[in-house]
C-alpha cells in the first residue's frame, strides 16, 4: 500500500482544526498544530508532502510562518487558509512564499483536490540530489540516504549545513561563512560546531572533516 502524503495542518480554531484532519484524513496522513509557534516547530523537525496553514495564527501568524520556512531553504508546498480574501491579502500570501491560497468558508472537497494537484507535483529534481561518499542528500525533503536503504532524517539546519558543504566538496568552509549561510541570526559559531556534533552522531563522524585552524570540509560517508 502507497503511504499517504504527510500533511502538516496548522489550524488555531478548535473546531475547525479537528474537522478538517478528520476530512482530509481518508487521502492524508495529517498531523494538527494549534499555533503558529507549534507550527513552525513541527514544519522545521520533519519532512512533509505539504503544508495547510492558517493566516491569522497566535503567537506566529501564518505570513510570518511561511517567510521562516522560506528563510530556512525550507520549500514545502504551503496553501494558505484565510478569511480575508481581498486581492492586496492574496497577493500578501502568495509573495510570502505560499503556493496557494484558499478563503474561508471553503469546500473540503476542494481543499483536498488541491492538496493531491501539490503533492502530486512534488517531487525533488534529480539536480537537488547531492552525493556524499556513497550516500544521498535530499535537500528538499531533509534526507539522507545510503545505498543499503537506511535513511536518516534531518533537520533543518543540519540540513542547510550539509548542503553547503556538499555543493563545494573540496572548499574547506570558515565557522564564519558556515554561520552566514546557514544558520539563524544570533547564532554564534559555537552553533556550529554543535551541529557538526548532531551530524556525525546521525551518520559516522567521517561525514565532516575538521580542518584544524581554518574550519569544515564534507567528508565521505561509506
Amino acid at each position: 500500500m502507497t503511504p499517504r502524503p504527510r500533511v502538516l495542518l496548522v489550524e488555531d480554531d478548535r473546531q475547525l482544526g479537528p474537522l478538517v484532519a478528520e476530512l482530509l484524513g481518508a487521502d492524508f496522513d495529517v498531523t494538527l498544530a494549534a499555533d503558529g509557534r507549534e507550527g513552525l516547530r513541527l514544519a522545521t523537525e520533519r519532512a512533509w508532502e505539504a503544508m495547510v496553514v492558517d493566516r491569522g495564527l497566535p503567537h506566529v501568524d501564518g505570513v510570518e510562518l511561511v517567510k521562516a520556512l522560506r528563510a530556512k531553504g525550507i520549500a514545502t508546498p504551503v496553501l494558505m487558509l484565510t478569511a480575508l480574501g481581498t486581492v492586496p491579502d492574496k497577493v500578501e500570501g502568495l509573495d510570502s512564499g505560499a503556493d496557494d491560497y484558499l478563503v474561508k468558508p471553503f469546500d473540503a472537497d476542494e481543499l483536498a483536490a488541491r492538496l493531491r494537484a501539490m503533492t502530486r507535483t512534488y517531487e525533488t529534481p534529480r539536480a537537488d540530489l547531492l552525493r556524499i561518499g556513497s550516500w544521498e542528500l535530499d535537500a528538499a525533503a531533509r534526507m539522507l540516504s545510503s545505498p543499503y536503504g537506511h535513511r536518516v532524517e534531518l533537520s533543518a539546519t543540519e540540513t542547510a549545513l550539509l548542503t553547503v558543504l556538499a555543493r563545494e566538496p573540496q572548499r574547506v568552509h570558515s565557522r564564519t561563512e558556515l554561520l552566514a549561510v546557514a544558520f539563524d541570526a544570533g547564532d554564534t559559531p559555537g552553533a556550529v560546531d554543535t551541529y557538526v556534533h548532531y551530524l556525525r552522531k546521525k551518520t559516522d563522524r567521517s561525514v565532516i572533516r575538521t580542518v584544524h585552524g581554518i574550519g569544515y570540509q564534507l567528508g565521505s560517508l561509506e
